[in-house]
C-alpha cells in the first residue's frame, strides 16, 4: 500500500523545492567535517553534476570551497539516474547498507570523485548529537538508534523473499 501511494503521491513544488534546499545544507555541513572531500570536491569546481530521480532533479555545482551549491544549468558534466522508481526500495536498500542503483553518464574522473565521496565520507550523528545534549547522552542515543537499526537489518534480511534468510533450516 505504501508503494502504491508513493507511486502516486506529487508533493508540492515549493516542498520539493525546500526539501532539495535542506539536503544541500545537511550534504556541505557533512563535507564541512571532511578536509580530504573539500579538497576534492574543490578540485572539480565550475562542474555541473545532475542528480535525477523519477520526476525530481537536483543540479549542483562545487565550489572552490569544496562545497556544494545548487543550479540551474543546461547539459552536465555527471549525471547520476536513481534507477529504482520505489522510494520503498531505495530506503531498503540504503538500511541494509547497500547503494541504491544508478546509471552514470558523463565525466569518469568526476564520477570516480562522486563514489569516493559517498565511499569516504559520514556522518557523524553522534558528534552533532553531543553538541546538543552532551558527550554521555549522545553516545546513549547513538547506541540506541545502532541497535535499533540492526534489528531491522536482521528483519528485513529474514523477510520471505528476500533471498537473504539467516538461521537453520528445521
Amino acid at each position: 500500500m505504501l508503494q502504491r501511494l508513493s507511486e502516486h503521491f506529487q508533493p508540492p513544488t515549493w516542498v520539493v523545492d525546500e526539501t532539495l534546499n535542506r539536503l544541500v545544507l545537511f550534504l556541505n555541513h557533512v563535507l564541512m567535517s571532511e578536509p580530504e572531500a573539500m579538497a576534492r570536491l574543490a578540485r572539480q569546481k565550475g562542474q555541473r553534476i545532475d542528480l535525477v530521480w523519477q520526476a525530481m532533479q537536483l543540479q549542483l555545482t562545487p565550489t572552490p570551497a569544496g562545497l556544494l551549491e545548487r543550479s540551474q544549468f543546461e547539459g552536465f558534466d555527471l549525471r547520476l539516474t536513481v534507477t529504482e522508481a520505489s522510494p520503498v526500495a531505495i530506503a531498503t536498500a540504503l538500511a541494509r547498507g547497500d547503494k541504491p542503483k544508478v546509471r552514470i553518464e558523463g565525466d569518469v574522473q568526476l564520477a570516480a570523485e562522486v563514489n569516493w565521496l559517498i565511499d569516504h565520507v559520514r556522518w557523524d550523528a553522534e558528534e552533532d548529537l553531543a553538541r546538543l545534549v552532551g558527550d554521555a547522552p549522545a553516545h546513549t542515543l547513538a547506541q540506541a538508534a545502532r541497535q535499533a537499526l540492526s534489528a531491522l537489518r536482521s528483519f528485513q534480511a529474514q523477510r520471505p523473499g528476500t533471498g537473504l534468510r539467516t538461521g537453520s533450516a528445521a
